[in-house]
Order: structure tokens, then sequence, then C-alpha cells
């Protein structure tokens, strides 16, 4: 709104623009935010959601036309919630994937028939055909002050809207795949590069900017279907209704109480959504403390609950939104927690055999640097060595040389190992899970050394993006049986 009324459409459109490449750039270079742009946050960030547009929703809940019966809200609202929740918790196969279209549809023929309040007038007056005004406002690009003091605050968007980005692709992987699975950052990247691209499209043609939406997740766990051909379709579909006012009309003129009902159920599967991806990635106290710490406080200023009067104008603008305050707690958090967290120690050396005794006595010191010894050092060198052979193996193929980069990192009793290297396309993480399967595919000597890394390795995390591969191991003291 801001650049609107400063600057006029050609300043947001070039505005837009610059926030795509910011987009771009966060995609290619991914990894070296592993630090930010972590599971944990990404599934605060997906929690925040219904938090942020819940007061809108329940808003809309008791919205009727004027001259309504008082019970239109509650009674189209009460079939729509019903309906949907019924068919969603007993039906099965077809039933359950059109539980949303029924639910809807059933709450708008009460409200249309019975009280009235689903918009026929509307539809009656669209054309049945008919194409979408174009107008473009150009580009302004005399970069004057007002661009420059707009810019900050739209790249600071741009970062909160990507991390909302990366938690819907983390959420739509775990909604996707039959069997758990390690998270695929590269797809991570190409939803940030899809949404860089919807946006520098936007600028372009001089529109508002668009996002990955995550409403859609929650339909896809609450039908069923996934399929990548399903999303192409719907796709065509929103094409096709752009030339198509009347069918545009039959969807706007559903009731507001039907809408608020239907979004009801679709927030709370996305904030368990959000919880999921949270349990997934292992929540110890510290990282509980941190997602309770900003959910609270995501609440209180969502609700002006800390000191309203000192947050007004502009800065009540940034803080009364639940997404803001939320990514932002989360992130500091945790960048506190890693520059804060204990020595750590890193040697880089070419992707080979000849590594291994640099490796092995660079773990024995940082081991001995811990006061470790015996059983803890042992396994530690083990894990090095075991971890070192696995990538070695994958690398096999490679014609040029490759470079591996080991961090050790101490976390009170525990140490935990990055392995950063360029690997093939298989997962490790995803191997070491599979071990009770009999690992399918994977060599005898590979399956060996993944199998002496499972014993030694309290857990193996593997981030795989287009540029680099992380490989995080934790090893813990075992408790004694």
């Amino acid at each position: 709104m801001s650049a609107l009324e400063q600057g006029g459409p050609g300043l947001l459109a070039v505005l837009i623009i610059i926030t795509s490449l910011c987009q771009f750039s966060i995609a290619a270079k991914l990894s070296l935010f592993r630090r930010v742009f972590t599971p944990t946050v990404a599934g605060t960030v997906l929690m925040l959601i219904p938090i942020t547009i819940g007061p809108l929703i329940m808003s809309k809940i008791a919205e009727v036309p004027a001259g309504a019966s008082a019970a239109a809200a509650p009674v189209s609202a009460g079939v729509t919630l019903a309906v949907i929740v019924a068919m969603a918790l007993r039906c099965v196969g077809a039933w359950r994937l059109w539980a949303p279209v029924i639910g809807i549809a059933a709450g708008s023929l009460i409200g249309g028939l019975v009280f009235g309040i689903y918009d026929t007038t509307r539809i009656l007056e669209a054309a049945w055909i008919g194409l979408p005004s174009v107008a473009w406002p150009g580009l302004d690009l005399s970069f004057g002050p007002t661009f420059w003091a707009l810019m900050p605050a739209f790249v600071f968007v741009t970062l909160i809207g990507a991390l909302d980005t990366i938690g819907d692709a983390i959420a739509i992987q775990q909604v996707s795949w039959r069997r758990p699975r390690a998270i695929d950052f590269r797809s991570i990247q190409g939803a940030l590069n899809a949404d860089g691209l919807g946006n520098l499209l936007s600028g372009l043609a001089g529109t508002v900017p668009n996002t990955t939406y995550a409403t859609s997740i929650s339909v896809a766990e609450l039908t069923g279907v996934t399929a990548r051909w399903v999303g192409a379709c719907v796709g065509v579909i929103f094409v096709v209704l752009a030339f198509l006012p009347k069918a545009v009309a039959v969807v706007m003129a559903i009731p507001n109480p039907v809408v608020a009902a239907y979004f009801m159920v679709v927030m709370s599967i996305l904030f368990v959504m959000g919880m999921r991806i949270l349990f997934q990635d292992g929540l110890d106290y510290r990282k509980g403390f941190v997602v309770g710490l900003a959910f609270w406080l995501v609440v209180a200023f969502q609700l002006d609950w800390i000191f309203p009067e000192y947050f007004q104008g502009a800065l009540s603008e940034l803080f009364g939104n639940a997404m803001t305050v939320g990514g932002l707690s989360v992130i500091f958090l945790m960048l506190f927690v890693d520059a804060t967290s204990a020595r750590r120690g890193r040697i880089r050396v070419a992707l080979d055999t000849a590594a291994a005794p640099p490796i092995d006595t660079f773990l024995s010191d940082f081991a001995g640097g811990l006061g470790w010894s015996g059983e803890m050092s042992t396994r530690l060198r083990a894990v090095g060595e075991e971890t070192l052979l696995t990538l070695i193996r994958r690398d096999q193929d490679g014609g040029t040389e490759r470079y591996l980069l080991l961090i050790a990192r101490a976390d009170h009793d525990a140490v935990e190992l990055e392995f950063i290297a360029a690997t093939d396309e298989t997962n490790l993480e995803d191997q070491v899970a599979l071990l009770g399967d009999h690992a399918a595919g994977v060599p005898a000597e590979e399956e060996l050394s993944l199998r002496l890394l499972r014993y030694y390795a309290s857990s193996v995390r593997h981030q795989q993006y287009h540029d680099t591969d992380v490989i995080t191991v934790r090893v813990e003291p075992r408790v004694p049986s």
C-alpha cells in the first residue's frame, strides 16, 4: 500500500521485480542459509498461518446480507462444517475426495434455499464469456528516494515469504510421499524459484505479487490427492476460468459463513502439518522453548496484548502480523543458539581415500579437546570413517576432483558432524532408514558402511541441494541399559 500511495503502480511493479531477484538468489544459495531456513523455522511459520488469518476467518463467519435471518450464518456454517468433518472422518475412496466440494455445496444450498443468502443476482448479471481487463501501468525506473526507502521493507517481506514457501514445500512433500522420506531441499529450491518467477511475471505485468498458498496442502491432506497431473489440471482450469465470468461468479456468490467454515477445516489441518514438521525434525528442549516462546509472542502481538501504545503506525503494521513476528522470533532465537554453541572445528580435504588419515586425526584431536576417550572417541572416529567411505563410493563415477568440508560442533555431551560435499542423487538418510528393508539396490559393501554408520551414530540427516549436499551426523553418549 505504501508503494502504491507514494510511488504509484509503476514503482510497485519495479519493487516486485527486485524482490523476485532476491527469491532467485535465496533459492540458488539455499545451502548457505541452512542454519536460518531450518525445518524448525518452517514448521513454526506454517503453524502461525492459521493464527494470522484466524481473526479474518472468524469475522467472516457471521457476515450475511442485511435483512437475513439471524440463524442464516450459524446454520449454513454448521452444515458446511458438519458435512466436511463427517465425510473426512468416516468416508473413504472417492467420497473422501469430494468432501470439501460437497460440504461447500451443502452449506450454499441451505443458505440459498432456506435463508436466501446465496447471491444469485451476481451470477445472472455475469457474462458467459469475457476477457480480463488489461491495464499496464509501466515501470518506474527513476530509482528515486522513495524506491530506496521502500526497498528494504520489500526485501524483508520477501524473506518472510521465503519462510512461508519453504514451510509449504516441506509440508506438501510429507503429504505426497506414501512412506516417510528425508526432506528434498532441491524441491524447495524449485518452489522458491517458482515463486520468484511468478513475482517476476507479476512485476512485468504490473499486477500484485503471488506466492504459494498453504491451503492447497490442507486440501491434499484432506482428499489424499497429490498427483502432479492433478495440479497441472487445476492450473489449466484457473486459466480457463479467467475467461468465464459466470463460472467465477458461481464461486464468488458462496456465502461468507460457508467459506469461513471451510477454511476452519483447512487451517486446522495446516496447523497440525506444522506440528508434524517440528516433530519430524526432532523437538529437543531448546527447539521446544524457541517454538513455544515464538508462538506466544505471536498471539500477544496479534491481539495487542504487549504495550500496544508503543507500537503505532509502521510498527503496528510490522508487529501486528503474526507471520512477521513469529518468523523473526524463531530465526533470531535459532541463530542465537547456533552462535553461542560450544567450540567447533573444521577441516577441508579432497574427497578420496587419502582424506581418511587427516579426518581421523582431526576427530581424534577434537574428541581429546572435549575430554573424550575410549568408546566415545572411537565412535566419533568410526562415524567419520564410514561417512567418508560412503561418500567416496557415491563419487566414484565423478570425473572432476571434489572436496569435502567437515565441521565438528560440540553440543553439551554430544557432537554434531557436518559433511559438506557434492554427491550423487541418492539420499543417505533414506538409505539408512531403508536398512530394515535390506536397502534394495545398495551394493553389499556400501550397505555394510551404512549399517556401521547407523550403529555408531545417534542420528543421520541428509540435506540435498542443487549445488551441494550436507550430511549431519550426531553422536550422543549411550544410555546404559
